[in-house]
């Protein structure tokens, strides 16, 4: 049986496809939760010109992501923090200082998209993995120096 995703579905398409699935998968676990419709010949045509539209709207995303991936690239954080004697920090950076650094300079993301491989404790200078996408993972430098 074709069917058009509605939802994206683990191990068998994205939404926004027309894949073939077995007829028992379809009316037993896609159709009633909503998460595809059956193509039929009638409405074929009406799906496919969905999936160019989608297609489209993909394209423009990802050359926008790739354009904010490149930003993200050649910025370099300064954070200025209180340090003990042997240069280690009180608290701990925290995502949304990031984030909120890189709203200054007209860099929109959310804290869930800011990864740290370690906390930062201490001064220096680290990466910061920005997920933008599953491929899109721009590195930011940032450094961290005493007030």
């Amino acid at each position: 049986m074709k069917v058009y995703l509605l939802k994206d579905v683990e191990k068998v398409g994205m939404a926004g496809e027309i894949v073939k699935v077995s007829d028992g998968y379809a009316s037993n676990f896609l159709l009633p939760r909503k998460a595809a419709v059956q193509v039929t010949p009638e409405n074929e045509q009406f799906y496919q010109s969905r999936i160019k539209r989608i297609e489209n709207r993909k394209e423009v995303l990802s050359s926008q992501t790739s354009m904010l991936a490149e930003k993200i690239k050649s910025t370099t954080v300064t954070i200025k923090r209180k340090m003990h004697d042997n240069d280690k920090l009180y608290g701990s950076i925290a995502p949304g200082e990031i984030v909120d650094i890189l709203a200054e300079k007209g860099i929109s993301i959310s804290k869930s998209q800011v990864q740290f491989d370690k906390s930062i404790k201490s001064k220096g200078t680290y990466e910061v993995i920005i997920k933008l996408s599953s491929r899109l993972q721009p590195h930011l430098t940032l450094k961290v120096v005493p007030e």
